[in-house]
C-alpha cells in the first residue's frame, strides 16, 4: 500500500487490534475525502486489510476533517483502501456508548466498537456491501393488518395498568418487579406499542438473557406488532443467528426500517438511531454479564445508554439483582431513596396462585436417597392425573466423578484442575472446561479394579431413575407416562431446543427434567409441580453471590408451576407445589423461599454486604493473568500491584488492592490462572486508579521476567469471585 500523498485528509480510524497489545486507541489513515465519524471503512493493518469506523479526531470538533498537526516529522499515514457509502455513518449517540464501555471497562476502543459489528459486515468490501443492499426489503403492512393488530392488544390487569401508566408519565429507569406469571411481557407490549404510536421513527430495544428465550418473545412481539408496522418491523440479534440473519437484522436496525430489536447481551450495541425504549426481561441473570474478551454488563450499560439518548428503561425481574433492588429502594426518613422507580406487580395473572413450597428434610430420608419417597407419591399422582412435572438439577451429565473404592482414582481432566463428568449415554469421560473426551476405561487405570463407581448425580441419572420410577405410571390418556431431559446436551442439534419444548406445550412430555435453561422465562401451561433436588451447594459457597443466584434460580423455577389458573381449576383446583430436597431446611433462604418472600431474602443479604463492605456498596474490579505456571501468574499480578503501589496512582488512597491467588478452577486447558481482586468505597477512585494503572500493566507485562505469562484481563464490577 503505498503512502498517501501530503494533501490528502488525515482521519482517525477505530480498527480491532489485538486485545492488551498497547496500540493506541485510535489509528492515523490518509483519505482522499473527509469523512463523516462514523463512517465505515476498509483500511490496512499490518498485511490484512480490515474494516475500521472513522472516529471523532481527539481535540476537534465532529465536522473538523482533520490535518497532519500532531504527527511525528516524516510520518506518511497509510491510505483508506475503501469507504462503505452504502451505510450511514454510525451515530453520534452509538459512537458516545462504545467510548464509554471502553473507558469503563478498560478495553481498546476499536475492539468494542468492531466487536459490536456483525462478523460479516467486517468481511464485505463496499462492492460486496453495494449488492448486498440493493437486495429487496421486506413489504409494509396494509390497512387490514393494522387492524388485526390492534385487535389483538390485550386488556391489562389494574396492577398491569397502573404500571404502564407510570411508565408513560415517569422519566424512569423503571424496575418492574413482578411474581412469576404476573404478566411482565403484557407491559412491556404495552410499553412498546404506546412509544412507537407516539414517534413514527421510534424504536424499541428488548433483551432476554439467553437464546432460547428470543424464539417465544419474537413470536409474540410479531403477532402484536407485525401487521401494523410490517414483516421486518421486528428483528433479532444474538449469537445463535447465521452471519447473514445477524447482519440483515442490524441492517434493518441501523436504517430504522426495524422499529423493534429482540436480543440477547449482544444487542445493547445495535445501531438504533430511533431508540426511546429499552427492556432489560430477567435483569438479575448473570448472562448479561460478558465472561469473554471485554467483560461488559449490558444490563448497566442499559442503563447508561438510556439515559444518555434520552430513552425509557425498563428492568423486570421477579428475583431482581441486589444492586438493581437497592438502586430502586423507596425514599425514607435520612434516606433519599435509589435512582432507579420500583413499580410492583405482585398478583398472578388470572387469580393464579403461586406455588406452595414443601421442603423435604433429606436426614429424615433412607440413605443414597436421590427422590425421596414423599416426592415420588406426589409426582406420580401429578402424571396419573394429566399433569405435567419439572424436575431440577443444575448438572449436566450423568455423574460429576467415577471413583476408585480400591485405590482413590478419580476421572480426573489430564489438563485441568477439574473432574471429567461422566455421560454414560454415549460412555465418554468429558471435561465441561477444556471440552477434553475419552471413553470410559473398562477397569481403574490406577490398579486395574473394574468395580469404578459413579459418584454424585447429573441430569441423565434422574432423567434414568425417574424412568424407572415411573415405569408402571399410566396417565388419563392410557400411555405409558414420559421422561424427557432438556440440557445443553440435548440441544446441541440446531432446532433441537425448540422441538422439545414443542412436545412440552403438547403434553407429549410428563416429567421434565433439565438444568436452569428451562428454568427462566418458559411459560408450560400444563406443569404444576416443580422439585429442586440438589440445591445446597451453594448455600455455603465461597461467592459471597452465590446464595443470591440459588434464591433467585429456585424461585425462578417455582414460577414455572401453576401458571395457567385455568388449567389448574379444571384439574379439580389443587394448588400447585415446588419440592425442595435438603441437608439443611432450617436454613433461612428456604425459609424466605417458602412465603416467596424476596424482599426479606433481600434485606438479610444486604444487611450482610453492609457489614462485610460488598457490592452494591462497594465496588470491585478483578485482574487476572493467565500463565504456564501459577507461580508466572501471581508474580505478573504481584509485580503490577507493587508497580502501582510504588507510582502512587491517581486514587490509590481509596483502593484496596489484595494479595493474587488461585481461581477456583486452578488450571484449564493447561494453562494456570490466577486473579487479584481490587476493592474501594468509591467508583469514580477505582475507575481513576484503574485508567492510570494501565500502562504500567502493559509496562509490566512487557518486562524479561514475564514472559511466561500467557494473557491477562481487567474484569470490572466482576459476578464471580
Amino acid at each position: 500500500m503505498a503512502a498517501a500523498s501530503a494533501a490528502a485528509t488525515l482521519v482517525q480510524v477505530a480498527v480491532q487490534t489485538p486485545a492488551h497489545s498497547g496500540v493506541g486507541h485510535l489509528l492515523s489513515y490518509a483519505s482522499e475525502r473527509p469523512l463523516a465519524p462514523g463512517t465505515l471503512v476498509r483500511v490496512p493493518l499490518g498485511r490484512r486489510e480490515v474494516l475500521g469506523v472513522v472516529w471523532d479526531a481527539p481535540g476537534q470538533d465532529e465536522g473538523d476533517g482533520g490535518g497532519s498537526g500532531g504527527l511525528p516529522p516524516g510520518f506518511a499515514p497509510r491510505a483508506v483502501a475503501g469507504v462503505l457509502d452504502g451505510l450511514p455513518p454510525l451515530g453520534a449517540p452509538w459512537r458516545r456508548l462504545v467510548a464509554f464501555a471502553a473507558r469503563y471497562y478498560q478495553r481498546s476502543l476499536g475492539e468494542i466498537a468492531l466487536s459490536a459489528l456483525p462478523p460479516q459486515l467486517r468481511d464485505l468490501s463496499p462492492e460486496q456491501l453495494a449488492r448486498r443492499l440493493r437486495r429487496p426489503a421486506a413489504p409494509a403492512a396494509d390497512a387490514a393488518g393494522t387492524a388485526c393488530a390492534l385487535a389483538a392488544t390485550i386488556a391489562l390487569s389494574e396492577e398491569q395498568a397502573q404500571a404502564t401508566a407510570r411508565i408513560e408519565a415517569e422519566p424512569g429507569p423503571f424496575l418492574l418487579y413482578g411474581s412469576t406469571g404476573s404478566g411482565k411481557t403484557e407491559v412491556y407490549l404495552h410499553a412498546v406499542q404506546r412509544v412507537l404510536e407516539a414517534d413514527p421513527a421510534a424504536q424499541a430495544l428488548v433483551m432476554v438473557p439467553e437464546i432460547n428465550l428470543t424464539p417465544q418473545l419474537q413470536e409474540r412481539f410479531e403477532a402484536r406488532f407485525a401487521g401494523r408496522y410490517g414483516a421486518g418491523s421486528v428483528v433479532s440479534l444474538h449469537s445463535g443467528m447465521t452471519n447473514p440473519q445477524r447482519l440483515k437484522s442490524w441492517l434493518a436496525a441501523h436504517a430504522g426500517t426495524a422499529r423493534i430489536v429482540l436480543g440477547t447481551r449482544m444487542a445493547v450495541f445495535a445501531s438504533l438511531p430511533g431508540l426511546k425504549l429499552i427492556v432489560v426481561d430477567e435483569e438479575h441473570d448473570a448472562s448479561y454479564k460478558q465472561q469473554e474478551g471485554a467483560r461488559y454488563s449490558a444490563r448497566d450499560l442499559a442503563i447508561w445508554r438510556g439515559r444518555e439518548q434520552g430513552a425509557k428503561v425498563i428492568l423486570g425481574s421477579a428475583t431482581p439483582s441486589l444492586e438493581t433492588w437497592h438502586a430502586s429502594r423507596p425514599p425514607q426518613e435520612g434516606d433519599p431513596g435509589g435512582r432507579y422507580l420500583r413499580l410492583a406487580m405482585p398478583s398472578r395473572i388470572g387469580a393464579g396462585a403461586l406455588p406452595r413450597v414443601r421442603l423435604v428434610d433429606l436426614a429424615q430420608q433412607p440413605r443414597g436417597t436421590v427422590f425421596s419417597p414423599p416426592l415420588v407419591a406426589a409426582i406420580t399422582e401429578r402424571v396419573e392425573r394429566g399433569e405435567q412435572c419439572l424436575v431440577l438439577l443444575n448438572r449436566r451429565g450423568f455423574a460429576p466423578v467415577l471413583h476408585c473404592t480400591e485405590c482413590g482414582w478419580k476421572s480426573d481432566c489430564p489438563h485441568c484442575s477439574a473432574h471429567q463428568v461422566f455421560h454414560k449415554i454415549d460412555r465418554t469421560l468429558r471435561c465441561h472446561h477444556c471440552g477434553w473426551a475419552q471413553r470410559v476405561p473398562f477397569a481403574c487405570p490406577g490398579c486395574g479394579n473394574p468395580d469404578i463407581a459413579p459418584i454424585g448425580r447429573g441430569t441423565e441419572q434422574l432423567e434414568e431413575q425417574l424412568a424407572a420410577l415411573l415405569r408402571n405410571v399410566i396417565t388419563p390418556e392410557r400411555r405409558a407416562a414420559r421422561v424427557a431431559r432438556i440440557d445443553a446436551d440435548t440441544t446441541r442439534a440446531k432446532g433441537a431446543l425448540e422441538e422439545q419444548l414443542a412436545q412440552v406445550h403438547a403434553g407429549e412430555v410428563d416429567v421434565l427434567v433439565g438444568t436452569q435453561m428451562v428454568a427462566k422465562g418458559h411459560d408450560f401451561r400444563r406443569i404444576t409441580l416443580v422439585a429442586a433436588v440438589q440445591p445446597d451447594g451453594a448455600l455455603f459457597s465461597s461467592d459471597f453471590r452465590a446464595p443470591e443466584r440459588l434464591f433467585a434460580l429456585l424461585m425462578q423455577a417455582a414460577g414455572r408451576a401453576g401458571r395457567d389458573a385455568q388449567y389448574v381449576a379444571a384439574q379439580g383446583g389443587r394448588p400447585s407445589e415446588m419440592w425442595v430436597q435438603t441437608w439443611h431446611p432450617e436454613h433461612a433462604l428456604y425459609a424466605a423461599l417458602r412465603r416467596h418472600d424476596y424482599p426479606a431474602f433481600a434485606a438479610a443479604q444486604l444487611a450482610e454486604r453492609v457489614e462485610a463492605g460488598m457490592p452494591p456498596f462497594a465496588y470491585q474490579a478483578l485482574v487476572r493473568a493467565d500463565a504456564r505456571t501459577q507461580e508466572a501468574a501471581q508474580a505478573f499480578l504481584r509485580a503490577a500491584g507493587e508497580a502501582a503501589q510504588a507510582a502512587a496512582l491517581p486514587g490509590l488512597e481509596h483502593v484496596f488492592i489484595f494479595p493474587p491467588v488461585p481461581l477456583a478452577v486452578q488450571r484449564v486447558a493447561n494453562v494456570e490462572r490466577a486473579q487479584m481482586l481490587l476493592e474501594s468505597s468509591s467508583r469514580a477512585a477505582l475507575q481513576r486508579f484503574l485508567a492510570a494503572w494501565q500502562p504500567l500493566l502493559h509496562a509490566t507485562r512487557a518486562a524479561p521476567e514475564h514472559k511466561g505469562l500467557v494473557r491477562w484481563l481487567v474484569d470490572v464490577d466482576p459476578l464471580a469471585i
